[in-house]
């Protein structure tokens, strides 16, 4: 019985550092990690909108309530402000869609809705097909090597 009492002693306090840690730890949640942000950019973080989640694949109705569209690509400047939303139209599952570039501006948003004023889908359809700029692709980065003192 002496054998025993310390292998459950060491597995009970095992156990009980193991449930601390876990209680311990925590969710990333967006705009409360510090990575070198200022107070003002955090609280952004929090106000803004996840693409992938509010944007990506909404649809986009007109004046009439009519669907023309989804949003299929967001483009962002050189400055870093979002200039332009890239709305599929026609095809099924992307299949024969065709993709419209529509300033940013020119969007409307509310009622939980995107909309885009005095549009149809029979004029986007009509209107040239966004291409994508070709980029290069960026150089891998070079390990450095440390300088001796």
């Amino acid at each position: 019985m002496k054998a025993f009492f310390p292998a459950a002693l060491i597995r009970t306090a095992t156990a009980a550092a193991v449930l601390a840690a876990a209680a311990s730890a925590h969710a990333q949640v967006a705009g409360t990690q510090t990575l070198g942000v200022t107070v003002a950019q955090s609280q952004a973080l929090l106000q803004g909108w996840s693409a992938k989640k509010s944007i990506l694949g909404k649809p986009v109705y007109n004046d009439s309530n009519e669907k023309i569209g989804s949003i299929f690509d967001i483009v962002i400047a050189p400055d870093g402000s979002v200039s332009a939303a890239v709305v599929s139209t026609g095809g099924f599952l992307g299949v024969a869609s065709h993709n419209v570039a529509v300033p940013i501006q020119a969007l409307d948003f509310h009622d939980g809705n995107f909309y885009l004023s005095g549009a149809t889908k029979d004029a986007l359809k009509a209107t040239p097909a966004f291409q994508y700029s070709k980029v290069d692709k960026p150089k891998k980065p070079q390990k450095m090597e440390s300088q001796a003192q």
